[in-house]
């Protein structure tokens, strides 16, 4: 438990750490870089076109970031029966109803202290469960920290193709990039800047393609109306359309929350219907 005490804190200082060097990296020595044509000045140039774009998407990332940090899962110990005579009907999923139990979606985590509704998983680079408030913006920042990592990814090869004066035409000279640089960095023939930009390049592809990954994954999930935590305790839930199930997570506002980060209204809907 201190061990994951201890990540929980750690891994939002790495994850802000390598934003904060990513953003560096790109406003003042990729984006420079584009500017070296004197004839590339206009508005639509490339180098302004692909600041407004990292912009946009650091933005977003950042946001939904913040938001699921701030959106916190509701606490819902203090409306359970946890010993003190108060019974508490709660309607399970396969609409049937027990007394003094909670909702089969819910769990307790000993990290964040309280009972998540529609309990998730708990992200070490939040520092927070992932529950029924927060899940939409956490996707939202899954798939904006995917696109931030491929745009840098893209424009640190062009940067480092130009300044080693090479291609990466062949699929294998990514692969090979690496050792090869850490033996000429060794020999001096390479600078100890463009080693860290050539070791960000992998990081970006590691991060990028976890990010993307969860996300396709948490999709699928939200799809079948499931949760992580429903599918590792192995409980059935009842059936629903998929296109419920979207409308559940992302709400009426589906578009709003793609292309700036608002807060989760998902769910209100159908907990309105229920009642």
């Amino acid at each position: 438990m201190l061990v994951l005490r201890l990540l929980n804190v750690v891994a939002p200082a790495y994850f802000l750490c390598i934003s904060l060097v990513t953003f560096v990296l790109q406003i003042f020595l990729f984006i420079p870089s584009m500017f070296r044509d004197p004839s590339a000045t206009s508005l639509l140039s490339p180098a302004l076109l692909h600041g407004a774009l990292f912009l946009f998407l650091s933005a977003n990332a950042l946001g939904n970031y913040v938001l699921v940090i701030q959106s916190s899962p509701e606490d819902l110990g203090k409306g359970l029966n946890l010993g003190e005579g108060t019974e508490v009907v709660a309607e399970w999923l396969d609409g049937s109803r027990s007394p003094g139990s909670a909702l089969p979606s819910t769990h307790f985590c000993r990290l964040c202290a309280r009972v998540t509704q529609r309990h998730d998983h708990h992200c070490f680079f939040t520092g927070n469960c992932i529950g029924s408030r927060n899940m939409r913006n956490f996707i939202m920042f899954c798939l904006y920290t995917s696109l931030a990592c491929l745009d840098s990814l893209v424009v640190g090869m062009a940067y480092i193709s130009v300044a080693l004066s090479m291609s990466f035409a062949n699929p294998l000279a990514f692969l090979t990039l690496l050792p090869h640089s850490i033996s000429q960095f060794f020999s001096g023939a390479l600078l100890s800047s463009e080693m860290f930009v050539i070791l960000m390049l992998y990081l970006w592809l590691g991060i990028g393609l976890a990010c993307a990954g969860f996300c396709c994954h948490q999709m699928l999930l939200i799809l079948r109306g499931q949760t992580r935590y429903q599918v590792r305790k192995g409980m059935v839930v009842r059936a629903r359309p998929w296109r419920e199930n979207l409308r559940e997570v992302f709400g009426k506002r589906w578009l709003l929350g793609l292309l700036i980060p608002v807060l989760n209204v998902g769910g209100d809907n159908r907990r309105q219907k229920e009642k």
